[in-house]
């Protein structure tokens, strides 16, 4: 038989039981291990529900890692980078499990997070080098750094606060790593392909249970894990893995819940508002407000994200600045629709 048929239906099946124990953990904490989620004025519920469900998705990950280290041959990177996106990846899933049991303060959250990500940056995971317009490829020295802090922090924050409404969290994790998981391997990838089949079994998983109306939510442990993992995931793809996947792929990915939180916080700054204080006026959160249905939007963003998950298939195969110009449809999609939900909102007097 044909060795990479085989080499196939192995990551298959490995992946399909990967699925099952995400399905088996995820009931065992539906039942046995309930931290309650209180609805209160912010909420999206309205009933008390489980959460923490997130676990499923960080525990099929870690079985993913435990297997390159242990059976991967040609799927290493570097061992210093290997062990230090294991352990800030676990470092975040540990604290925000324990978040979801303590539930503090996101200023408490914040610094957590930062402590995570300041881990991968000294052990040396770095955006080092990036493409710009004009410029062409770039070694970025210190701002490098910077560029790398802003943006593992910010995407573990954005997808903690995109995890408001049953489904979307889940179903944009499983529609991501499908997408990143062909880009990368069809680009080489052997270490990131295997990440992301492990996130998209674990979602999957999870996600039987959190389509609306949703019987447990991931909680801080699934979802700031998961902004985590894909943010320095991009790195690694762009400087470490055999396939060099271009950094903007995942920004494209994700770009409906970096758009939502980007503009959600400006307009509440511009607004005089706290933009760190917990609120229900992200454009996702208005949607649900002005009468549209957990699944309605959930399924529109995800529709939505797979848009996007073939523009990025597109945008590989284009060489150098071009690749930015992939974004401006969505740019003016998404600014349109905000317009339009502001509008709304301010009809209801859901906004000032």
């Amino acid at each position: 038989m044909n060795v990479g048929l085989v080499a196939g239906l192995t990551h298959g099946l490995f992946a399909l039981c990967l699925v099952f124990l995400a399905v088996g953990v995820t009931w065992w904490m539906l039942r046995r291990v309930q931290i309650m989620d209180v609805p209160n004025e912010r909420s999206s519920h309205h009933q008390p529900t489980p959460r923490g469900g997130g676990i499923a998705i960080v525990l099929t990950f870690m079985i993913g890692m435990l297997s390159i280290l242990l059976l991967g041959e040609e799927t290493h990177i570097k061992e210093e980078y290997f062990y230090a996106f294991a352990f800030s990846s676990f470092l975040i899933a540990a604290i925000s499990f324990y978040d979801d049991i303590s539930a503090k303060s996101f200023k408490v959250k914040l610094f957590t997070h930062m402590i995570a990500v300041v881990v991968l940056l000294s052990c040396g995971v770095v955006l080092d080098v990036m493409s710009l317009p004009v410029l062409g490829e770039v070694h970025l020295s210190w701002v490098g750094w910077l560029i790398s802090f802003f943006w593992l922090l910010g995407l573990t924050n954005a997808y903690n606060f995109m995890d408001g409404i049953d489904g979307l969290a889940a179903g944009t994790a499983v529609i991501v790593s499908a997408f990143f998981a062909y880009i990368t391997f069809v680009q080489g990838s052997h270490f990131i392909y295997i990440c992301c089949y492990t996130i998209f079994a674990g979602a999957l998983g999870f996600l039987f249970f959190n389509v609306s109306p949703a019987r447990i939510f991931m909680g801080d442990v699934g979802s700031a894990f998961l902004g985590f993992t894909f943010a320095t995931m991009a790195i690694i793809a762009a400087r470490y893995d055999h396939s060099h996947t271009s950094f903007l792929v995942m920004p494209l990915l994700l770009f409906h819940f970096i758009f939502d939180t980007v503009f959600s916080m400006s307009r509440r700054i511009l607004a005089g508002e706290n933009a760190w204080q917990a609120h229900r006026t992200h454009l996702y959160q208005l949607c649900v407000q002005i009468g549209c249905s957990h699944h309605q939007v959930t399924m529109f963003l995800c529709g939505l994200c797979c848009v996007q998950g073939f523009a990025a298939v597109a945008m590989v195969n284009i060489s150098g600045e071009a690749r930015l110009f992939i974004f401006a449809p969505f740019v003016l999609c998404y600014a349109l629709a905000a317009w339009r939900i502001i509008h709304h909102a301010k009809r209801h007097h859901l906004l000032d």
